[in-house]
């Protein structure tokens, strides 16, 4: 058994498979099984075949992420109209690459025409929402190009929050994204009926 050890890493980084698979990407059940053989990371696809590992969130960014997700959860709840989706989701983009959103959501008439099957999987389904939390390690850039992969493969609405700089950006289909500064809430309006995130807590 081959295995790769990475210690003390803080930020993503690119596994380099062509030494033992020269010329071939990974197929989806490769992909899938190698996820599956690593769980205690998080692991995304770019549309080109590269595997990216992400390391555990840091405590502090993974408590600002749960604060988020209960937002949108509880947004939800009384909504009715779609699910929602923890960082530890993966689906499948229309390019093919595979993301996990720190937050998702997606309608219920889109996520109930997957089969099980799919449902089971890295779903094949661009989320309608989703926000990525910058974590003191992220790159800016990196994070605002996937945001705009995010838009080119359907999302509706992303939200990039900026918790370093206190700035919120808002992506949306065919609009240059929208900075907000130190805002005190963000609506998620007109995608999201009602749903306003409460920034106090996340900062």
């Amino acid at each position: 058994m081959t295995t790769l050890q990475v210690q003390s890493v803080a930020s993503p980084f690119v596994v380099d498979l062509s030494a033992i698979m020269p010329q071939l990407k990974m197929s989806d059940a490769q992909f899938y099984e190698f996820c599956r053989t690593n769980r205690d990371l998080r692991i995304e696809r770019t549309a080109t075949g590269e595997v990216i590992v992400m390391p555990p969130a840091f405590s502090d960014t993974g408590n600002r992420n749960a604060k988020l997700l209960y937002q949108v959860m509880a947004w939800a709840e009384q909504d009715g109209t779609g699910e929602t989706f923890d960082s530890s989701a993966g689906f499948t983009l229309p390019n093919g690459s595979t993301k996990s959103p720190d937050v998702s959501w997606i309608r219920l008439e889109r996520w109930n025409q997957l089969s099980t099957e799919e449902k089971a999987s890295f779903a094949p389904i661009c989320p309608d929402f989703v926000i990525e939390l910058r974590s003191a390690s992220d790159s800016l850039k990196r994070l605002q190009e996937k945001m705009t992969e995010y838009i080119e493969n359907g999302v509706r609405l992303g939200v990039l929050i900026d918790r370093k700089n206190q700035t919120v950006h808002l992506y949306r289909p065919n609009q240059s994204p929208q900075i907000l500064e130190n805002p005190e809430v963000v609506s998620c309006e007109p995608e999201l009926q009602g749903l306003v995130l409460k920034m106090a807590r996340i900062w």
